[in-house]
């Protein structure tokens, strides 16, 4: 009889009510990041790209779809970001309750005002974003903006926690707010810098330190650097000297290499997003990282 209960009482522990998450298909780290800050154990994320892969150019493998299907809720960033892999995913997935304008489909960038947009586009230009920068997440400011949307989210799909979703949010707010204050005494001295970048992943970042970008190592975005470009550059730079380059860890750096080594222009390679360095495991350690890089080449 002991057994027995035991048996039931386990049974009773792990039942499909006890132990019910949402199933979250985030298509980049920091959308993962930001769910599990927001939904705890409420929620069970999934992320389609690591911190080494380009997310621009993604391949739509039949894992990612057999992923897709499972999932309540999608996150990802939008703004053309995901245009070449998540169209397809999307259709191949039938998964209604995930498809554009249905409460399982979140992006983003669409949630903030962006930066960087066109007045005309053609393929001219290379990899432009018609939508406009779409790298919101080095934006401390508009992450705050894209957390509340995010948890009002979880609260439409999940009503039956959003008690706890509110709590989880508010949690973050104070946390979130408490970095930006210490972030931003950390890098008073950055303003005024001047930066070349590979791309214009980092243009929320510069923004909101103060820093100007001077060049990019891509001629067009999307572009890899020709010897050409490199040498245009190289003029710039000696008339204008900057004061560092900054590489992300999924991008070919022989172009600022080379640069490197004409001018002495220090080479700062960062985590893109979380996972990218062995500290930069949560979206607060990926900032202090990235923000301490920077800083400690600068002084």
């Amino acid at each position: 009889m002991r057994l027995l209960a035991i048996f039931c009482f386990s049974l009773l522990l792990f039942t499909p009510d006890a132990i019910a998450k949402i199933n979250v298909f985030a298509c980049e780290p920091e959308w993962k990041a930001l769910v599990d800050d927001l939904g705890g154990e409420y929620v069970k994320t999934y992320s389609a790209t690591t911190a080494y892969q380009d997310p621009h150019h993604i391949e739509a493998r039949p894992s990612l779809i057999a992923k897709t299907r499972r999932a309540d809720l999608l996150v990802c960033t939008g703004a053309e970001l995901e245009v070449g892999w998540l169209p397809l995913l999307l259709r191949q997935s039938g998964n209604a309750v995930i498809q554009e304008d249905q409460p399982g489909y979140f992006l983003a960038a669409s949630q903030v005002e962006r930066i960087e947009i066109p007045v005309e586009v053609d393929r001219s230009q290379g990899d432009v974003h018609a939508s406009g920068n779409p790298h919101v997440h080095w934006d401390p400011y508009r992450m705050l903006v894209i957390a509340e949307a995010l948890s009002q989210r979880l609260q439409a799909i999940d009503p039956e926690h959003v008690l706890e979703y509110k709590q989880q949010l508010s949690q973050f707010t104070s946390d979130w707010k408490n970095a930006i204050r210490q972030w931003e005494e950390q890098t008073k001295g950055l303003q005024g810098k001047k930066a070349i970048v590979y791309h214009k992943n980092w243009s929320y970042l510069l923004n909101w330190l103060g820093v100007e970008t001077v060049g990019d190592i891509e001629p067009k975005p999307g572009v890899p650097p020709t010897a050409g470009h490199l040498s245009k550059l190289l003029e710039a730079v000696r008339a204008q000297p900057p004061d560092f380059i900054l590489i992300a860890n999924y991008q070919d750096d022989k172009g600022a290499q080379w640069l490197h080594q004409k001018t002495g222009i220090p080479i700062i390679h960062l985590p893109y997003t979380v996972g990218g360095s062995e500290q930069a495991d949560g979206l607060v350690s990926l900032y202090n990282e990235v923000l301490t890089l920077i800083t400690s080449t600068t002084q």
